[in-house]
């Protein structure tokens, strides 16, 4: 049995939070995935507020899981291939600051990682433009509200038309399927 003291937490915004639980939600000693807000100056936001871009919040993921299981670079190594590292701009169809990528460290050993990972991807070529995905230290993680939680099992059918209609299926086959690093 996991304890408390040995689970630790990961926090990356990677645009709409709905496409970003699923692809880490699927993994042994990954516990939990909550949507959420995080980096920005309000307490407690909402959705609708976050959305305006009137926070400074970005939608977020936070990660509770078992680095015995599944180590953080494993973790970064998902969260690089679910999102577009080069959009200074939001994601795919979602624009704006609240979109916009970053990775959020929980300690010093993951800001190393998380900067080492980046680079490695800046300097595989992969992408013409450079890398503009954010590294910053972990603030505040504001759980959305609750019809926002575990998106992919409760709409299925909605989820799965957001990840198409939104350009990122069609990123993600393009840029990262068969990539070898």
């Amino acid at each position: 049995m996991t304890t408390e003291k040995q689970l630790e937490k990961a926090t990356f915004a990677g645009g709409c939070f709905w496409c970003m639980v699923k692809p880490f939600d699927q993994f042994p000693g990954i516990h939990k995935v909550v949507s959420g807000y995080t980096g920005g100056h309000k307490q407690n936001p909402t959705y609708e507020e976050v959305k305006k871009g009137t926070t400074g919040h970005r939608e977020a993921i936070e990660i509770t899981y078992d680095p015995t299981l599944f180590p953080y670079k494993d973790l970064l190594a998902i969260f690089w291939r679910t999102i577009d590292p080069t959009d200074a701009g939001g994601q795919f169809i979602d624009r704006g600051e609240q979109y916009k990528t970053a990775i959020y460290y929980h300690s010093e050993e993951q800001r190393v990682q998380a900067e080492e990972t980046k680079e490695q991807l800046e300097s595989s070529n992969i992408f013409v433009q450079p890398v503009v995905t954010d590294i910053f230290p972990a603030t505040t993680f504001y759980p959305a509200e609750e019809y926002h939680q575990d998106f992919y099992k409760k709409n299925p059918l909605k989820y799965k038309k957001e990840v198409q209609e939104s350009g990122r299926q069609a990123f993600l086959e393009t840029n990262w399927y068969g990539t070898k690093e």
